[in-house]
């Protein structure tokens, strides 16, 4: 089997609670390859989300090893993960994130410009018009509707065409028919660009959407579960 995109190695993820240190995450070892896409599944508090941000150097973990396309992110500084993100993930919140100041285009074509991309402007509205949002490019998000607003972050997470894309709850502030449309859009945008994707989600249905769905429980990979990327 070739080399994972990302690699997880008894990672484990302990925080500071009011009541003293809180683990998170126990151990966990999951390997995703080249093109795949894992839904991960589980309880509300068991560590999905955690997990999720580790993979994306949002978080580090406090041991382990946590590797994405060749680098040791638990080696980089703060400014390489920076770097990294910007050069490699495309990442969707639940909370869409939007920079209430700015246009859908402008919200869109920022990070490509930080990124150095002289065409900023024309992928930027290019991809707004891929996920049906080039009649409201000049709108402010409190303008946009939840879904139109997830549309954007959408947009703003496939400019810079990235090679990993990371999703947290896309379609869990939604209701049932704009969460399906949403998905749809995921998908499509992940077929396109070719990105490995991993998704965090309570849907289930949405979640078997996926190459493969790996359950957490208590900060656990429920045994039985393929933690490993396919040959």
């Amino acid at each position: 089997m070739p080399d994972p995109v990302l690699s997880l190695a008894d990672v484990r993820l302990t925080l500071d609670g009011n009541a003293g240190p809180v683990e998170i995450l126990h151990g966990i070892d999951l390997s995703v390859g080249l093109g795949e896409s894992v839904g991960l599944v589980g309880p509300s508090g068991s560590g999905k989300s955690s997990l999720l941000m580790i993979l994306g150097g949002l978080e580090r973990a406090t041991g382990g090893r946590v590797a994405a396309m060749g680098y040791d992110l638990t080696a980089l500084d703060e400014d390489a993960l920076a770097r990294f993100r910007r050069d490699n993930m495309g990442v969707v919140f639940q909370s869409f994130h939007l920079i209430p100041t700015m246009t859908a285009l402008e919200n869109v074509a920022t990070p490509l410009e930080l990124a150095g991309a002289r065409d900023a402007w024309d992928r930027a509205a290019a991809e707004l018009r891929s996920v049906g949002m080039a009649d409201r490019a000049d709108h402010y998000p409190a303008q946009l509707s939840g879904g139109e607003q997830q549309r954007v972050a959408l947009a703003r997470a496939a400019a810079p065409r990235p090679r990993l894309l990371l999703a947290d709850e896309p379609t869990g502030n939604l209701d049932a028919a704009t969460g399906r449309a949403i998905a749809d859009l995921l998908f499509d945008l992940r077929d396109r660009h070719g990105a490995t994707l991993v998704l965090v989600t309570h849907d289930e249905r949405l979640a078997t959407r996926c190459n493969r769905v790996v359950r957490l429980r208590d900060g656990r990979i429920e045994p039985g579960d393929r933690a490993e990327a396919a040959e």
